[in-house]
């Protein structure tokens, strides 16, 4: 039996695909886009257990081949359209619906007629929408007020997936992440706002000046591989006490220090702040507060195991190895 793993060469879907594979999984990869060579090089120790499928999943008869040419047992939901900024909601709103919400119904009824052990739909700490205050923790029972289409796609999908295993009878859960970084984030038809993670290590080890702006910013970052770790419990837990998680540090982390901590590890680096009267906001925003990680620790006992540091350093070293430096 194998695990389908949708948007599985995006960038949290392939570190999923990846983990999933290391802790022994067969994994079938399915993506509108095919494996380019950074996926292949991602994916080289772990390919004898990973088969990939390219294929659009608003079409319903590729869908339903992947139920009919793989023996899937469990499904990760990870396939998304990533919208960040008003300019690209306005031009591509149909889009949004269609991939996040048509697509999502696609891969459950897919679940339903082969009746898998779990379904696990990746969202998005985005659904909360702003939060009361700035330093506000939000855990699972705090109402969502998604503000764009992509949070309300997103919320609207966990909707979906907690009826249908109401329904038929299917183990089902959402969830949520909070901010991730490290390897494999690139530029996509389907995620074109990068992280300043991803900009300032590419800066830095191009040895560039890192042109940083709104230093007080931040947000509760997490590290990929520590996310891929979360979807993993969930997906193989013999039983869950709930149906929606957050996967998260739960700590807030500002710009200022991811780049104290980048300093630390590049030599020479270069950095020119941008003037506080000049500032422009962050295209990651800032609108809600962290989020909470206590339920996924109370039920499944999983922690994060990267702090900054140790996620800053592994990245780092991965750019290297990788020499992707784009």
């Amino acid at each position: 039996m194998a695990t389908l793993v949708t948007g599985g060469t995006g960038f949290v879907g392939s570190n999923i695909v990846k983990g999933l594979a290391q802790a022994g999984h067969d994994v079938v990869c399915f993506d509108l886009n095919g494996p380019d060579q950074l996926t292949e090089k991602f994916m080289s120790e772990v390919s004898s257990k990973v088969s990939f499928v390219q294929g659009d999943m608003l079409d319903r008869g590729i869908v339903e081949r992947l139920g009919a040419e793989h023996s899937l047992d469990k499904i990760v939901h990870a396939a998304v359209f990533t919208v960040n900024r008003v300019e690209l909601e306005t031009q591509r709103s149909r889009d949004v619906v269609a991939i996040n919400i048509e697509g999502t119904a696609n891969l459950l009824e897919l679940a339903r007629t082969l009746h898998v052990d779990r379904f696990v739909y990746v969202s998005s700490g985005a659904v909360y929408g702003p939060s009361a205050t700035a330093d506000q923790t939000l855990n699972e029972d705090a109402p969502p007020v998604p503000p764009n289409l992509y949070g309300i796609t997103k919320y609207s999908s966990e909707l979906l997936t907690r009826r249908y295993g109401e329904l038929h009878g299917i183990s089902t859960a959402s969830v949520r992440l909070s901010t991730p970084y490290g390897p494999m984030e690139r530029v996509t038809g389907h995620r074109a706002v990068m992280s300043v993670f991803y900009q300032w290590t590419a800066q830095a080890l191009r040895g560039e000046i890192i042109q940083a702006d709104d230093m007080a910013g931040g947000r509760d970052y997490i590290y990929v591989t520590d996310i891929a770790r979360g979807i993993q419990a969930v997906l193989d837990a013999p039983t869950l006490p709930h149906g929606l998680y957050n996967l998260t540090t739960g700590i807030w982390v500002t710009y200022r220090e991811i780049l104290d901590a980048l300093t630390g590890l590049v030599p020479k680096i270069q950095v020119a702040e941008t003037a506080p009267g000049n500032r422009q906001p962050s295209s990651e925003g800032a609108d809600r507060g962290p989020l909470s990680g206590h339920r996924l620790f109370h039920d499944l006992g999983w922690t994060p195991k990267f702090d900054l540091k140790a996620g800053l350093t592994d990245y780092l070293q991965w750019r290297r190895d990788s020499s992707f430096l784009d």
